[in-house]
């Protein structure tokens, strides 16, 4: 499931992003990348124990724990602290898979269940720099509007094309979710978007609503990781 988040973050936090990452201390990208990845990867990356980086990623987890709709589709059980990149001048990133597993700064390891890339800016400023992700549906390309965001399965094969014009700087992440298996959470969105729908509706006491509340909760104690 390809799902993309509208305005995660607001006009006034995107141009505070903007700003701070025009001064930010940019390194090569390879460094965060396994050894596969490197092989494809050109661009720049924030290093995780930077100020700017540490600041602006808990400002995006703050917007993510409020958005329902991301909550809804990731079902999160941890969420990777967001990282930063800036493509430019011909960079880009070759097709390949995200690491099933990534080491947390604090030690421990996250599963990789779901990507997340936060475009950060403007489209008409940069030509290229589109994300191209396989899915069911054949290949998506996805080039959004600054503050808003993509989310798909980690599984996914994807690639980032090269910029050749402006620079091209976005947040990405990924996120372990409650419910491993992309289909699982796909039914369980679904049927969430229909109980919202449904409550607004017939109104909270309903026999239909406290039904399909039972159905997904029950399908959820099924899939959950325990």
């Amino acid at each position: 499931m390809l799902l993309q988040i509208e305005n995660l973050l607001s006009a006034e936090q995107v141009v505070r992003f903007q700003g701070a990452l025009a001064t930010a201390p940019w390194e090569d990208g390879k460094s965060t990348a396994g050894y596969q990845s490197a092989l494809a990867k050109h661009n720049q990356q924030l290093p995780q124990t930077c100020e700017t980086a540490r600041t602006l990623g808990e400002e995006i987890e703050q917007a993510l724990a409020a958005n329902l709709l991301f909550q809804s589709a990731a079902l999160p059980a941890r969420i990777f602290p967001p990282l930063f990149n800036r493509y430019g001048g011909g960079h880009s990133f070759g097709l390949h898979i995200d690491n099933a597993l990534r080491p947390l700064p604090g030690g421990g390891r996250l599963r990789t269940d779901l990507s997340a890339t936060l475009f950060l800016s403007d489209p008409d400023n940069y030509d290229g720099g589109e994300l191209l992700i396989e899915d069911v549906y054949g290949l998506q390309s996805v080039k959004l509007p600054a503050g808003s965001m993509i989310l798909y399965p980690a599984t996914s094969l994807h690639q980032v094309t090269p910029v050749t014009r402006g620079a091209r700087t976005a947040s990405f992440f990924w996120i372990q979710s409650h419910v491993r298996d992309d289909s699982a959470r796909a039914i369980l969105f679904d049927m969430d978007m229909a109980l919202q729908r449904l409550r607004g509706e017939v109104g909270d006491d309903h026999p239909s609503l406290i039904s399909l509340t039972g159905a997904y909760h029950n399908l959820l104690r099924r899939w959950a990781d325990t």
